[in-house]
């Protein structure tokens, strides 16, 4: 008996004669429920369902319902591990909406308020997402309006709630930080701290030279003296297109201290953004940033 002898009879025999597995041909070809593609009768009730549920209606879950352990909420937060994160539930290091719990094995709720060391924690694993933004895109836009916002752009980059560190005016570009690490969101956003930005610009008319040294020494603004670390004309371009670092994160000090000095912005594009940059990140896109650039934004 040949190979395709033994095989029609293997397989085709028990069909009745006929090969009705999809991946086997045959006249009659039927789908494979070998992945799962099998059909579902709605109709048809569970028995075991029946006698443990007793039909009753099945509850739909409330947001923030699903439970978790204590220990991998702990670990998804970044703290530590989970093998480490029981040393420290053990330890009275964790508490659950105001209480301390040591129980091994606790589960909470998502929307329970956690704390390792007396400060909240989040069980979603940090994301940071790096956008290089188009012009005309809101940062915060109006439904009602229907504007585009920047989180139309970055709709795919996660399934975790990511929000932008800071602001970026509609018809500004460039590179804007996304993340759901509220701690690492609330220490770049702080003025105080100040983050490292650079900013290409293109001005309404060429900046008189004495003007760039005013912007040098400092310019009053009616929030206090706007302080840059460096500003200079680009090279081989007219002198109405400068290069400017700054670290104040104050809301549209850019445009503030230009317009001060009667300068209007025509085109406005943030290139640098602490020690990141837009090298092989064309507009519109972003990226995932790496281990190595978490660390650096965490130690600025």
């Amino acid at each position: 008996m040949s190979r395709n002898d033994r095989s029609s009879g293997s397989r085709g025999d028990r069909a009745g004669g006929r090969a009705k597995s999809g991946r086997q041909g045959g006249k009659e070809r039927n789908k494979s429920h070998a992945r799962g593609n099998a059909p579902v009768n709605r109709n048809e009730k569970d028995p075991k369902r029946s006698m443990s549920r007793g039909n009753a209606p099945v509850k739909k879950k409330q947001a923030g319902s699903e439970l978790m352990r204590l220990n991998k909420y702990v670990a998804n937060a970044g703290i530590c591990s989970r093998r480490d994160a029981d040393i420290y539930i053990a330890a009275g290091n964790v508490t659950v909406n105001g209480k301390v719990v040591t129980e091994m094995g606790y589960k909470v709720q998502l929307n329970d308020e956690v704390k390792f060391d007396g400060r909240r924690i989040n069980p979603e694993k940090p994301e940071y997402v790096l956008l290089n933004k188009p012009k005309g895109f809101y940062v915060t836009g109006s439904l009602e309006k229907k504007n585009r916002t920047v989180m139309d752009l970055i709709a795919n980059a996660s399934k975790s709630k990511l929000d932008p560190v800071g602001k970026l005016d509609t018809q500004a570009t460039g590179l804007l930080l996304f993340t759901n690490d509220g701690a690492m969101a609330k220490k770049l956003a702080n003025p105080t701290n100040g983050i490292r930005q650079i900013y290409h610009l293109e001005l309404d008319k060429e900046l008189a030279y004495d003007d760039l040294q005013k912007i040098k020494t400092g310019v009053n603004l009616e929030d206090g003296t706007v302080k840059v670390t460096d500003i200079s004309y680009v090279e081989n371009k007219p002198k109405r297109e400068v290069g400017l670092e700054i670290r104040s994160t104050k809301n549209h000090i850019v445009q503030r201290l230009f317009k001060s000095l009667n300068y209007e912005i025509v085109k406005l594009d943030r290139v640098v953004y602490g020690g990141l940059t837009k090298k092989d990140l064309p507009r519109g896109h972003w990226r995932v940033l790496s281990k190595q650039e978490i660390i650096n934004l965490g130690n600025m």
